[in-house]
């Protein structure tokens, strides 16, 4: 009988990372997580949760200690439009993400980690391929010249070009993944650093019957979003690819912002008006290109975008009614 594969996931308390966590359960794997912060929503199904900051030289070499099968490094200084494009946080986020991808990655070469996944962004796509909301271009082969429209686009660039570097010079197997705006339960949901279809879900399931929710902009800046339990099943077949990317993981279903705000409304069953408001909006149009993935994967998602609207707003409705009874 084989041995038990063993795998670290760098950011276990965050949304992609939990999930992730469980997926690799279901498929028997002993794993590791490592987190400032315990999953918000659910326990960990982790055999071993580590509370630690990878910021910190020391912690790290507590947790990449060992020959891991498999590192997962998603850990990073993230959020929502609300977060990333106001510009107040652009040096903790490229100091905080730089720093652990460089200590983490690092010592996973010195450990003899066998393959180690990276989670990048197309916010590292070039503003300049963005600016028509109905024709964006991301493919993989458009990301140069580089000018992506965040400083946290930025560092998701160094960091590719970093992991792809340790790749060359030290025969590290690297898999990088620009994923396109992951969404689903168990996501933030508040607070100012959720994403777009939680902040749509929120919003709606705290108006009332005949209220009006706030959207950013005009609301015809489009976006695509990719259901979590199909980004997971892409990541998984990425690592058992020989490819080692970059790829994009999302979804060719593109949809303006006002659009998801009307499906979601659409699913509530509520009678609610759009208020589009000044605010931050990013590029105006961004969608996955997914050629590359069908090519070297044969993956491309099999749900439309409604379905996991669908199950993304009854689950942030659930909070919200039990929010407002904690404060009734």
């Amino acid at each position: 009988m084989s041995a038990q594969k063993k795998a670290l996931v760098c950011g276990a308390g965050g949304f992609i990372g939990s999930h992730l966590v469980r997926r690799l359960k279901r498929e028997g794997f002993w794993v590791r997580g490592v987190d400032l912060k315990s999953p918000e929503f659910s326990e960990t199904a982790a055999d071993d949760f580590i509370i630690g900051d990878l910021r910190d030289q020391a912690v790290c070499r507590s947790v990449v200690d060992l020959p891991f099968d498999e590192v997962y490094q998603l850990a990073a200084d993230m959020g929502g439009a609300g977060y990333i494009f106001t510009g107040n946080h652009d040096a903790d986020v490229m100091h905080n993400s730089a720093t652990i991808n460089l200590n983490v990655l690092d010592l996973a070469h010195k450990v003899g980690v066998k393959k180690i996944f990276y989670s990048s962004s197309a916010c590292m796509y070039p503003a300049y391929n963005q600016e028509d909301p109905d024709n964006p271009k991301c493919s993989e082969d458009s990301a140069y010249p580089a000018a992506p429209d965040s400083e946290y686009g930025w560092e998701k660039l160094f960091s590719e070009r970093l992991y792809l570097a340790y790749q060359r010079n030290y025969g590290v197997n690297v898999k990088v993944a620009r994923y396109h705006n992951i969404f689903g339960p168990e996501g933030t949901w508040r607070g100012g650093k959720e994403k777009a279809p939680a902040a749509m879900c929120r919003k709606v399931a705290e108006a009332k019957d005949g209220g009006v929710i706030e959207v950013w902009g005009d609301g015809k800046q489009t976006r695509s979003f990719l259901y979590i339990d199909e980004c997971l099943e892409a990541m998984r077949r990425f690592m058992d690819s020989d490819f080692s990317g970059p790829i994009n993981i999302g979804s060719e279903e593109m949809i303006s912002i006002n659009g998801l705000a009307e499906m979601v409304i659409g699913l509530s069953g509520k009678s609610i008006t759009i208020n589009n408001i000044p605010g931050p909006t990013g590029v105006r149009g961004r969608n996955s290109d997914n050629d590359l993935i069908r090519q070297k994967l044969g993956w491309s998602p099999e749900q439309p975008l409604r379905v996991g609207i669908e199950k993304t707003f009854q689950w942030i409705n659930a909070q919200v009614q039990a929010q407002s009874l904690v404060e009734a």
